[in-house]
C-alpha cells in the first residue's frame, strides 16, 4: 500500500468555532515539525520535533506559514498503529473559520503533504486491517444519517454487526466445505455416508438467514433514505396546516382561499425517528383553471411514486365525488386517511370514509396540534411493525451488501438442490465455495481495487 503523507479537512468548510485539518502517513510528523511551534512561557513559539514527542498527547501552540503565524492551535500526536488509519497521524485543532482552515491545510500540503482523496482516511484503516468493508460503510452511513433510528444503526454496524453475522455464516460454509474436501481425499477416515441430510439442514439454515438479511434491507433503506410521503386532499382540508404541524414551521402557505397550493411542497422531516420525504400536493378537484389543474396533474403522479398516502379530509364538510376518487386512487397502497377539523363541529366521521375504504382514519386538528402521537404509531406500525431498531439487530441499508447477499443466496440454493438431489459432492463444493466468496466480498475479503475504490469515492474528502 502507497502510505504517502496526505492532508484534508476533516470537518465541515463552513464558519464553526472549532475546525479540523488531518495530516496522516509516513511522514505525518516530519510535516507538522516543519508548520508547528510550540508556544513557550513568554508566548513566543519554538520548533519541536513531533516524532519525539510520545503518543496521544496534545501540544498548544501556533501553525506558521514560514515566518507567518497563521493560527493559534492544539495539535494531537498519534503514532502509528494507533490511529484511525493504523498509520502516524497529527489532527490540528484550529479555529473553524473557512480561511483559516485552508490556510492551515496550504501550510501542510507546502510541507510535504497531498491533498487527500475522497473517503483516504477511511479506505487506508480498511487497507490496514483496522476496520473492514462492511465497517466502512457504516462511517459513510453514520455521516449521512437523517435521523436518530438510522444513525443508531450505523453505530451498530460500524460496531460490527454486519462483520459478526458474516463471519458466522461464512464459517458454517466453511465447516461443510472442508469437511467434504476431506473425505474426498481421505475416504478411509472421514465418511460422506448420511452427510445429505447433515449438509441441507445447515445450508437451510445459512440460507434462511441470508435471507433474513436481504428482506431487512427494505427497511433499512426506508430507515437510511426515507418514505416517499404524499399528502393528498381536496382544496382547504388543511394539508399545507398538516405539513407545516410535521415540520415545526411556516413551511407551506395557508389561507381560508381553496386551491392556494398550485405546485407540489417537499420537505424532509423526522418524526420519532422515521425520516419521511414529504410532498405537499395541490388539491384535488376539478378545475377550469389551467395552472391549477397542472398542479393537480402533478399532485397525482405524485401519488403513484409515494410509499405512503396522507390523505386530508376536512370532517366539518360534506364528502363529495372528490373525496370518493381519492380514495379510490388510495385503493391497495399504504395510506392513512387524516380526519382534519377535529375541533370543529364535525360532518363526517370514521364509519363515512369506511364505507369507501378500509385505510385507517385518524382524528386530528392540524391547528390545535392534536393527533399527531397517532399518526407517528401507525405510520410506525405500517412499514416496520412498531419496532425500528433494537441494539445487536442486524438490518442492512447497502446496496452493495445485499446484492452479494443474493448471489450467496442463488448458490446456496443450489447447494440445497444438489443435496436433495445427492449429486456428487465436489459439485456442492462448487456452489457452497461461491457462496463464501460472496459473503466474502460484503466485509472485504474478497473484493477487488475497483468495488473498493467505488465505495470510498462516495465520502467526504476528509473522512
Amino acid at each position: 500500500m502507497n502510505n504517502d503523507t496526505i492532508a484534508a479537512i476533516a470537518t465541515a468548510l463552513s464558519p464553526s468555532g472549532i475546525g479540523i485539518v488531518r495530516i496522516c502517513g509516513d511522514e505525518a510528523f516530519k510535516v507538522a515539525t516543519k508548520i508547528f511551534q510550540k508556544k513557550t512561557g513568554s508566548g513566543t513559539g519554538k520548533k519541536i520535533n513531533i516524532a519525539e514527542t510520545p503518543s496521544h498527547t496534545v501540544h498548544y501552540g501556533y501553525i506558521c506559514d514560514g515566518d507567518e503565524i497563521i493560527d493559534e492551535v492544539l495539535i494531537l500526536i498519534m503514532k502509528a498503529p494507533r490511529s484511525y488509519t493504523c498509520e502516524d497521524t497529527v489532527e490540528i485543532d484550529c479555529h473553524g473559520g473557512v480561511n483559516v482552515l485552508r490556510r492551515v491545510l496550504d501550510a501542510a500540503l507546502k510541507a510535504g503533504a497531498r491533498p487527500a482523496e475522497p473517503g483516504e482516511f477511511t479506505k487506508r484503516a480498511f487497507l490496514n486491517g483496522r476496520i473492514d468493508l462492511s465497517r466502512a460503510e457504516a462511517v459513510g452511513d453514520l455521516i449521512s444519517a437523517k435521523n436518530d433510528t438510522s444513525a443508531k444503526n450505523a453505530l451498530s454496524q460500524l460496531r460490527g454487526s454486519v462483520h459478526k453475522k458474516i463471519l458466522e455464516l461464512r464459517e458454517e460454509l466453511l465447516k461443510n466445505t472442508a469437511f467434504i474436501e476431506a473425505a474426498l481425499d481421505d475416504p478411509e477416515h472421514y465418511s460422506l455416508d448420511g452427510f445429505y441430510d447433515e449438509l441441507s439442514e445447515s445450508v437451510a439454515e445459512v440460507l434462511k438467514e441470508t435471507d433474513d438479511l436481504i428482506a431487512s434491507f427494505r427497511n433499512g433503506s426506508r430507515m437510511k433514505n426515507g418514505i416517499k410521503t404524499a399528502i393528498m386532499g381536496k382544496p382547504n382540508a388543511g394539508k399545507s396546516s398538516f405539513l407545516n404541524l410535521l415540520s415545526g414551521h411556516e413551511r407551506a402557505i395557508v389561507t381560508d382561499i381553496a386551491g392556494t397550493t398550485r405546485d407540489i411542497i417537499e420537505e424532509e422531516i423526522d418524526i420519532n425517528g422515521i425520516t419521511l420525504l414529504v410532498q405537499d400536493t395541490a388539491g384535488i378537484r376539478k378545475s377550469d383553471d389551467i395552472i391549477e389543474t397542472m398542479g393537480i396533474e402533478r399532485s397525482k403522479k405524485a401519488l403513484e411514486d409515494a410509499e405512503l398516502i396522507l390523505y386530508v379530509a376536512d370532517s366539518s364538510v360534506p364528502m363529495d365525488e372528490n373525496d370518493v376518487e381519492i380514495m379510490e386512487m388510495c385503493k391497495d397502497r399504504r395510506a392513512l386517511c387524516l380526519l382534519n377539523k377535529s375541533d370543529l363541529d364535525a360532518v363526517i366521521g370514521n364509519e363515512d370514509i369506511r364505507k369507501h375504504t378500509d385505510m385507517p382514519v385518524i382524528q386530528i386538528s392540524a391547528s390545535e396540534g392534536s393527533g399527531l402521537d397517532e399518526v407517528e404509531k401507525t405510520i410506525s406500525d405500517m412499514f416496520f411493525e412498531g419496532r425500528l431498531f433494537v441494539d445487536e439487530e442486524v438490518i442492512l441499508t447497502n446496496e452493495r451488501q445485499v446484492s452479494e447477499l443474493r448471489k450467496a443466496s442463488e448458490s446456496l440454493k443450489l447447494a440445497l438442490q444438489g443435496a436433495k438431489e445427492s449429486i456428487p459432492e465436489d459439485m456442492i463444493v462448487i456452489d457452497l465455495t461461491d457462496a463464501y466468496s460472496s459473503l466474502g466480498r460484503i466485509i472485504g475479503e474478497e473484493t477487488d481495487d475497483d468495488i473498493v475504490d467505488a465505495v470510498f469515492e462516495k465520502f467526504c474528502m476528509g473522512k
